[in-house]
């Protein structure tokens, strides 16, 4: 049988322009609060503030 993974997949969306730019990977056991990044937003054209959202597109 396969192990239950403990990692899940996760989507970052910019907190000014609301557009999803990346996806990566998060802990289940080591963190249960929301994953909050700084990184680049391409239509924004600056760093901003990404906010982890589970809907992926």
């Amino acid at each position: 049988m396969a192990k239950k993974s403990t990692r899940m997949l996760v989507s970052l969306v910019c907190k000014e322009c609301k557009q999803q730019n990346y996806i990566t990977e998060k802990s289940k056991l080591n963190s249960e609060s929301a994953l909050v990044l700084n990184k680049y937003c391409k239509k924004c054209k600056k760093q901003t503030q990404h906010k982890e959202s589970k809907k992926l597109d």
